[in-house]
């Protein structure tokens, strides 16, 4: 009796969850990654190969929360026609893993653009352009809807053995697709954060503890060192902030993402275990939960932008409000 009152409320906290925290998450995200894009978008911005690959995350956000939590939205209310036909589970399962995993490689990129950028080598700087942000894109989007293709044949409605009614119809399929979505898509991604995140403060380091080097990254005359020509300062400046806004993007996205790995992979241990219902239950409101978690974090980049750059994407936001 008591499991099945713990199970009861578990299922009508997830279904509140799903009608009301999913609504707020949709506005939320869909605003800030729309005002990104136009914001981003601006000629000050948009010739910096970091901020192209924020762009195009913010586009695959969009893409991401609008596939994805429409149907979570509807869930909650059992409107949720992905859950009961075929072709729309495959579609929107496709499309929405294929925008998180370009999003989340494209966050990737951008932090080994801020390493090259800031290497003390002027050949790995060189890398650091817009063109090889544009190369670099296509191959993840061509790389990532590659990866997901099995998600047309594996994904099928009306499963009832599945944390939701959209999923892998087989064992095999939910091992593939689960691994690959925690390891290829979430972990791998922020493990080239971190370790190229790493490796520029590192750089930083070695460029301010050398005058020399510091001299010629920042083109000051040897002379005297007093004049920075000002479209090089402005430039400068803009890096100083993309660098700083991408750092703590990567803190949100593992603090956001990390849980639903742990789910992903608990879910794959376990997947051969007889587990009773309440066990059962448990395990789907904790996988309602770190995946409302990833939407916030796909939700997030406008207002991390806003509050922690300091003025350059300010500044932006409040040019384009004046020019609309």
């Amino acid at each position: 009796m008591l499991d099945r009152n713990i199970s009861e409320t578990l299922d009508h906290i997830s279904i509140q969850v799903n009608r009301y925290f999913s609504i707020f998450i949709f506005l939320f995200g869909t605003t800030g990654n729309i005002l990104n894009c136009l914001v981003l978008s601006r000629p000050s911005l948009r010739s910096n190969p970091c901020t192209f690959y924020f762009l195009i995350s913010s586009i695959a956000n969009i893409i991401s929360i609008t596939c994805g939590l429409t149907s979570r939205i509807l869930s909650g209310w059992n409107m949720d026609l992905t859950s009961t036909n075929a072709f729309l589970c495959k579609f929107r399962a496709f499309i929405m893993l294929v925008s998180r995993s370009i999003a989340f490689w494209l966050i990737a990129l951008a932090t080994v653009d801020r390493w090259l950028l800031s290497s003390y080598r002027h050949q790995r700087r060189q890398y650091s352009s817009l063109k090889n942000a544009q190369q670099g894109t296509i191959a993840i989007i061509i790389l990532s809807s590659f990866l997901y293709c099995q998600v047309l044949y594996c994904y099928d409605a009306n499963m009832i053995l599945a944390p939701l009614r959209c999923y892998g119809k087989t064992i095999t399929c939910r091992l593939v697709t689960d691994l690959t979505y925690a390891l290829v898509t979430i972990l791998c991604p922020l493990l080239i954060m971190c370790i190229f995140g790493l490796m520029t403060i590192s750089n930083i380091g070695r460029i301010h503890s050398n005058k020399s080097t510091q001299s010629k990254l920042l083109d000051i005359n040897d002379k005297n060192k007093k004049t920075i020509k000002p479209k090089k300062q402005k430039r400068k400046r803009i890096d100083r902030y993309l660098r700083h806004v991408l750092f703590v993007q990567i803190i949100f996205l593992t603090i956001l993402t990390i849980p639903q790995v742990i789910e992903k992979l608990y879910t794959t241990l376990t997947m051969n275990q007889t587990k009773s219902s309440l066990n059962v239950t448990i395990d789907n409101f904790i996988y309602n939960i770190v995946l409302l978690l990833t939407y916030l974090a796909s939700g997030m980049p406008f207002y991390i932008y806003t509050l922690s750059g300091g003025n350059t994407f300010r500044n932006a936001l409040m040019d384009l409000f004046k020019t609309k």
